[in-house]
């Protein structure tokens, strides 16, 4: 896995070609994302880079997740290492305020970035470069089949009024058995999986630097 960076979506635009062709397009608003720690094989066992996004208050931030960025805050397992009464040594710290979102970046060989860096489009993508995109789907409750598997229901001149289809099981459904594959209502949870289209392509917007259009 090669290096990415922690985005946000603002909403949805529209671009126009030299042809004038409109192209639906996601604005992003990714980083800048803070480096927390690098991991490697000889500490760790393998090669990763912890990246930060958006600044969490510290009024709701445990005192562990504030002392996973700052360097200043005192402990008693930091006061034994600095008399040295341990073995440990203290890891760098990003000095940053503690972050909402925390992700880990696993790299095939050992990072080039340090901690404390902060990450942005410019740094991570190339302009014009194919990306794939991994993100959190909306949750829809529970949803029926109308919504879920886009049943167009009864005509008016079935019913007096329009009635909704209850579901529909494969062709192969036996009476005695319940197999997969039928098509009917339940809870759809929101879920993280890869984006199922191609790729996206990168444009950062000269105006705003933290706006990336995929």
């Amino acid at each position: 896995m090669s290096l990415g960076i922690l985005a946000l979506k603002v909403g949805m635009t529209q671009v126009f070609d030299e042809k004038g062709t409109a192209h639906p397009v996601t604005v992003l608003q990714a980083g800048p994302c803070p480096v927390l720690q690098v991991k490697t094989v000889e500490k760790d066992g393998y090669n990763a880079v912890q990246v930060g996004f958006l600044d969490k208050s510290r009024k709701r931030s445990t005192r562990a997740e504030r002392g996973h960025v700052a360097a200043d805050l005192s402990s008693k397992r930091r006061e034994r290492i600095k008399q040295g009464g341990t073995a440990d040594t203290l890891s760098a710290k990003a000095d940053c305020e503690p972050q909402k979102h925390i992700r880990e970046f696993r790299l095939t060989e050992a990072a080039s970035v340090a901690v404390g860096a902060k990450l942005t489009v410019g740094e991570v993508f190339k302009e014009g470069q194919k990306v794939d995109v991994i993100g959190t789907t909306k949750g829809r409750g529970y949803s029926g089949t109308m919504k879920r598997w886009n049943f167009a229901g009864c005509p008016p001149a079935t019913a007096p009024r329009r009635c909704t289809a209850r579901w529909v099981a494969p062709a192969r459904w036996p009476a005695t058995a319940a197999l997969a594959g039928p098509r009917r209502a339940r809870r759809c949870p929101a879920s993280t999986a890869p984006s199922r289209s191609p790729p996206a392509t990168c444009r950062s917007s000269a105006s705003t630097p933290r706006t990336m259009w995929c």
